[in-house]
C-alpha cells in the first residue's frame, strides 16, 4: 500500500498558507510508524549508491572527492525540508558535474583555490536565482526546453561525460576540449595504455553491468569499489602504477559564505543559469514520474525553493550545484522510501561515513570511478525513444540531433543553452507559421472541415473559407493573409465570399484586428466580401471597438460558417 492511499484527506487538500511553503507540515500529521522501517532502509540504500556516485562526479567536476559527498549529504536535507516530491532524491549529477568542470577550467586557469571558490559560487548563484524564479512563480522554465530537445541533450551529455572518462579508463592522460578531439586523442594515446589500470577499469565495468542484470535494486557500485579497495589493498596492485584517490578528509563540513561574489567572476551566471535549467528539467521530469506512480500532486513552483535551499546549504559547505536525478530517485523508490525522510537518513549516514570511514577510500582506484560514471550515463542515451521520433516525426528528429550535435561539438554548457534556443525557436516557428485550413462541407452535414485533411469534403462554389489554427498575433498575421490570398489567386476569380472562422483563434490582438480590416479592404478590390464567424466573446469585443464588424457585415455569436454560406447562396439564387 503506498504512503498516498492510506493518507488523510487533509495531507491530499490543496496545501495553504505556510504549509504550502513548508511541505513536512503535509505529510508529517499522517505518518505512520511502519514506514519509518521502510525510510530507513531506502535511507541507508541511497547513502550506499551515493557513496561511489558521488566520488566519480567530484572527479568529473574537477573538485576533492569529499565535495560529491556534500552534495548529497546538504542537498538532501535542504531538499527534504522544502520540496514537493516524497521520492526525488537530489545531489550531484554527471551533466551539470561534466558542465562545471568543463566551464570552470577556462575561467581559473591553473588556480585550483579559485577553481573551488568559482564552483562553490556558482552554487549560491544558482540558489539565488532558483529562489528568485520562486519568488516571482516562474515554474514555466520548464517549458524552454522541450522533451526532444532535451533527448538529444541527453544522448550528447552521455557521450560527452563518457569521452572525459576514457583517460581514466585505459591510464593515458588524453585531452582536447569537445568529444571528437577527446576521442581522437585516446584513440592517439592506445598505444601506451596502462594494461593494468585497462584491465581494472574494464573488470570493473564488467562487474557494473552483470551486476545490474542479477542484482537490480541492490548497491552493486559499492560492491564494485569495496572489492576495488580490497584487491589494491591487499596484493602488489598498488605497486602495480595504479592512480589511486588518495587521502579523503574526515570530518563533516564546515560552513561559510562565499569567497568570491559573482561580479568578481565573469561568466558565473551563464553557468549557473544553465545550471539552474537542466537542473529544474531534470528535477521536476523525475519527480513527476513518481508523483504520478504513488498518486500524489507535485507542486512546480515549490520545486524551485526545494532546488534553492538544497544549492544553498550545498553551496555553504563548499560544494557545487546539485539536482533531482532520475537515477538516484529510482534507488530511493525502489528501496522503499515513503516520505522525504529518507533523504534525512541518508544524510545520517553519508555523516556517519565521512567521520568514521573515509581512510578506507584512499586506496580506490580512478579507474574503476570512471567505470561507475560510464554505466551511471549509458541510460541517457533512449535509442527506443528516437527511433520512435524517426518513425513519428523527422522534424523533431532533426531538432534532437541539433540538440545532440550541439553538445558534443560546444560543450554542456554551450550545448543547454543552444538547446534552450531551438526550443525557443521551434515555438516561434510554429507560432509564426500556423496552419491554414480551407475549408469544404462534410458530406450530408451542415459542418465543415480541411479539405486537405478529408479530400471527400465538398468545395463551395463561389465561397473560400479557412480556419486558423491558432491566435492571430502580430508576429504571424502576415503570413496568413498571404496564406489567404495566394490561395484565392489559385481559386481563379470564381471567388465572391471569403469566410474566416475564428473558433479555433482563442486571442486576436491588434495587429490580428488590423490584417483583417487589411484582407478586407483587399478583397473588396476584387469584388470578393469577407466574413468572419465563430469569433470568441473577448475577440468579438476587440473587433468591435476596432471597428471591424462593421467591415465584415457584422459579428455575432449565433451565425456560423454554415449560415454565412447558405445565405451568400440564397442571395446568388435570387440574383
Amino acid at each position: 500500500m503506498s504512503s498516498v492511499s492510506t493518507a488523510s484527506a487533509s495531507d491530499t487538500a490543496t496545501p495553504r498558507g505556510w504549509t504550502a511553503l513548508f511541505p513536512p507540515a503535509q505529510w508529517l500529521p499522517s505518518y505512520q510508524a511502519r514506514w519509518l522501517g521502510a525510510d530507513l532502509v531506502a535511507g541507508v540504500t541511497l547513502a550506499a549508491y551515493a557513496i561511489p556516485v558521488s566520488l566519480a562526479y567530484a572527479g568529473l567536476a574537477g573538485l576533492p572527492p569529499q565535495v560529491g559527498i556534500y552534495g548529497y549529504l546538504l542537498g538532501g536535507v535542504g531538499y527534504a525540508l522544502f520540496g514537493s516530491s516524497r521520492h526525488l532524491a537530489v545531489g550531484p549529477t554527471s551533466a551539470i558535474s561534466l558542465m562545471v568542470g568543463g566551464t570552470i577550467a577556462q575561467m581559473a586557469g591553473d588556480d585550483a583555490v579559485l577553481y573551488g571558490q568559482i564552483a562553490t559560487l556558482a552554487g549560491f548563484v544558482v540558489a539565488s536565482l532558483s529562489v528568485l524564479a520562486w519568488l516571482l512563480r516562474l515554474s514555466t522554465l520548464t517549458s524552454f526546453i522541450s522533451e526532444t530537445i532535451l533527448l538529444g541533450f541527453k544522448a550528447g551529455a552521455a557521450l560527452s561525460i563518457a569521452a572525459t572518462q576514457l583517460p581514466a579508463l585505459f591510464g593515458v592522460p588524453g585531452g582536447g576540449a569537445n568529444f571528437f578531439v577527446r576521442v581522437f586523442t585516446v584513440c592517439t594515446q592506445l598505444g601506451h595504455l596502462s594494461p593494468v589500470t585497462t584491465a581494472v577499469g574494464l573488470a570493473a565495468l564488467a562487474l557494473l553491468l552483470f551486476g545490474e542484470t542479477l542484482l537490480p535494486g541492490r548497491p552493486v557500485a559499492l560492491m564494485v569499489v569495496a572489492l576495488s579497495i580490497a584487491a589494491v589493498s591487499l596484493t602488489p596492485l598498488r605497486h602495480a602504477g595504479l592512480t589511486l584517490v588518495g587521502s579523503v578528509p574526515s570530518g563533516l563540513p564546515g560552513l561559510a559564505l562565499p569567497a568570491l561574489r559573482a561580479r568578481d567572476v565573469d561568466g558565473i551566471i551563464p553557468l549557473a543559469l544553465a545550471c539552474l535549467l537542466l537542473a529544474y528539467i531534470e528535477g521536476v521530469s523525475a519527480a513527476r514520474t513518481f508523483a504520478v506512480k504513488h498518486g500524489y500532486a507535485l507542486d512546480v513552483r515549490q520545486e524551485l525553493l526545494g532546488l534553492g535551499v538544497a544549492n544553498l546549504l550545498v553551496a555553504f559547505a563548499g560544494g557545487y550545484p546539485v539536482a533531482g536525478g532520475l537515477s538516484q530517485s529510482a534507488v530511493n523508490d525502489k528501496a522503499g522510501a515513503k516520505t522525504p525522510l529518507a533523504l534525512l537518513f541518508a544524510s545520517a549516514t553519508l555523516s556517519l561515513c565521512l567521520v568514521f570511514l573515509t581512510g578506507l577510500v584512499q586506496n580506490l582506484p580512478k579507474a574503476v570511478l570512471a567505470a561507475i560514471v560510464l554505466v551511471a550515463v549509458k541510460g541517457l542515451i533512449d535509442f527506443r525513444e528516437m527511433a520512435r521520433l524517426w518513425r513519428v516525426s523527422r522534424f523533431e528528429f532533426s531538432v534532437t540531433m541539433v540538440a545532440f550535435a550541439g553538445v558534443l561539438v560546444e560543450g554542456i554548457l554551450r550545448g543547454v543553452l543552444l538547446a534552450a534556443v531551438v526550443s525557443i525557436l521551434m515555438l516561434l516557428r510554429r507560432a509564426a507559421n500556423p496552419h491554414v485550413a480551407f475549408l469544404g462541407r462534410i458530406p450530408n452535414t451542415r459542418r465543415f472541415s480541411d479539405l486537405a485533411r478529408h479530400p471527400d469534403n465538398e468545395p463551395i462554389d463561389g465561397v473560400l473559407a479557412f480556419r486558423v489554427e491558432s491566435s492571430l498575433l502580430y508576429f504571424n498575421v502576415e503570413n496568413v493573409q498571404q496564406a489567404v490570398l495566394d490561395r484565392l489567386r489559385a481559386q481563379g476569380t470564381g471567388v465572391r465570399l471569403v469566410v474566416c472562422d475564428l473558433s479555433t483563434s482563442p486571442h486576436v490582438d491588434l495587429a490580428g484586428a488590423r490584417m483583417l480590416e487589411s484582407l478586407s479592404d483587399e478583397l473588396a478590390k476584387r469584388n470578393v466580401t469577407l466574413r468572419v464567424t465563430d469569433a470568441r466573446a473577448s475577440v468579438r469585443d476587440l473587433l468591435r471597438a476596432e471597428g471591424v464588424d462593421e467591415r465584415v457585415g457584422g459579428i455575432n455569436r449565433f451565425a456560423s460558417v454554415a449560415d454565412v454560406v447558405e445565405h451568400f447562396q440564397k442571395e446568388a439564387a435570387h440574383r
